[in-house]
């Protein structure tokens, strides 16, 4: 099945989690472990300007040694996001993180920001339809179905 991950973002919801360029990582660091997420959108008056994920602050910020209290988000922030339409396919985003080692890929429609899909979510999500397939197909042999 040729799912859309328009259909993924209406099954999870498309509630994001953001931070502004002006932050400092400090900041940053402590909405992502309040709100339990590995990334947050850099977001200007709804406009998507980057992206920061815990993996972009150990590997910029403390090879550097620098005071998490006075680095801003501004400069650690991944600027160039790459972003997917909502008609891409689960197993298309699925082979795009895969091959650009991305874990979210924000989901964009006309430059509108709808949602963001996680690497954890796309597995999720192939785990449930093969575990319907599964399903279906051992209903089908003991004649379920």
């Amino acid at each position: 099945m040729r799912t859309p991950l328009s259909v993924l973002l209406k099954d999870k919801g498309g509630k994001t989690h953001s931070i502004t360029e002006q932050h400092s990582i400090f900041d940053c660091a402590s909405k992502m472990n309040e709100t339990g997420v590995g990334a947050l959108l850099v977001m200007e008056n709804d406009i998507l300007k980057g992206i920061i994920s815990e993996r972009d602050i150990v590997r910029k910020l403390f090879s550097t040694n620098n005071d998490p209290t006075k680095v801003l988000v501004q400069h650690l922030m991944t600027k160039d996001v790459v972003t997917v339409p909502p008609t891409m396919t689960v197993q298309e985003a699925m082979k795009l993180v895969t091959e650009k080692r991305f874990r979210h890929l924000p989901v964009v429609e006309n430059g509108k920001l709808l949602g963001i899909i996680s690497i954890g979510d796309l597995t999720r999500w192939v785990m449930l339809q093969q575990e319907q397939e599964i399903a279906a197909l051992t209903g089908y042999i003991h004649g379920n179905g």
